[in-house]
């Protein structure tokens, strides 16, 4: 069998499987199993596939016929340019999420100040922190999650893409830590309902952890646990950006406002939707227990 030959199989294999993307599923998949880029995969079109390369594709064809997503049988997918590797205890980063790092990085740079003390709250895979790191090459970053092992697979990609002197991890909840106040406060919590975890893509409710995706029974509860500690959490004049469930901006960002933010603006992703929450600590003392200037060192 050659490359093209086991490609148009695949294409049709996954179509009547009822995958979203079955020609992209299948290149991706096909040039993992015969170590090639895309570019390789193209120009080996009329080769035969090696038997070992062949054994592999037809098994991580089967798994993705019976619905888990490319990026959980490759273990790795890519976020903001940069590869990220996965583990059980990761959500798998969504092209979404980068309205997150472009509202965090905006702000950066509106401070126009290198040395940003940041904080990444419930950081899974560590996609959001290290995408920071590599784009603002003097700041540090706190990242947290109350798994041990997501911290492991972010301290992994931190390492692989040469930022992890500049990140420090800890294993706690929203509502536990971390101590110090930042200029910059970002999160992308649990926020779906509980109720309505059943009822998401396959590749989602049934690969995804439960505790990465379930925000309590509106969907609010880990928001309410970030902004109940805020005035531990950002600087006097802290910025916190906030991804969100597509029905969700009004009100996160009213929760915003009672915690004594200003602002509560809502960042639409490509497609239009309501993606991201941001706000600020105002200037004036208005949340109590917030800090006149960020952490000098963090971690």
């Amino acid at each position: 069998m050659t490359y093209g030959e086991a490609l148009a199989e695949a294409r049709s294999a996954l179509r009547e499987s009822g995958a979203d993307s079955p020609a992209l599923d299948a290149r991706l998949l096909l040039a993992a199993a015969g170590g090639l880029d895309m570019a390789a995969l193209i120009a080996r079109d009329g080769d035969a596939l090696p038997d070992l390369a062949q054994a592999t594709f037809t098994r991580h064809l089967g798994r993705r016929a019976a619905g888990e997503p490319v990026a959980r049988i490759l273990g790795e997918t890519e976020f903001w340019g940069l590869p990220i590797r996965l583990n059980a205890a990761t959500l798998v980063p969504r092209p979404d999420t980068e309205t997150l790092v472009a509202a965090a990085l905006q702000e950066a740079r509106r401070r126009d100040s290198p040395d940003l003390a940041i904080c990444d709250l419930g950081t899974g895979s560590g996609a959001i922190a290290v995408a920071l790191l590599n784009e603002l090459p003097r700041a540090r970053v706190v990242a947290t999650d109350i798994s041990a092992q997501a911290l492991a697979m972010a301290r992994e990609n931190a390492e692989r893409l040469g930022v992890a002197s500049r990140l420090a991890l800890g294993k706690v909840s929203f509502a536990d830590g971390p101590d110090g106040r930042f200029d910059i406060v970002v999160a992308n919590p649990p926020y779906v309902r509980s109720g309505a975890i059943g009822g998401l893509a396959r590749e989602v409710s049934d690969y995804d952890p439960r505790a990465a995706l379930d925000g309590g029974p509106d969907g609010l509860a880990a928001y309410r646990a970030i902004l109940g500690r805020i005035g531990t959490l950002l600087a006097d004049g802290g910025f916190l950006a906030l991804e969100v469930g597509y029905d969700q901006g009004e009100s996160v960002a009213g929760l915003c406002r009672d915690a004594g933010l200003e602002g509560g603006e809502i960042v639409k992703d490509l497609a239009g939707r309501g993606r991201v929450v941001t706000a600020r600590a105002g200037l004036s003392g208005t949340i109590p227990g917030a800090s006149k200037k960020a952490l000098g060192k963090v971690g």
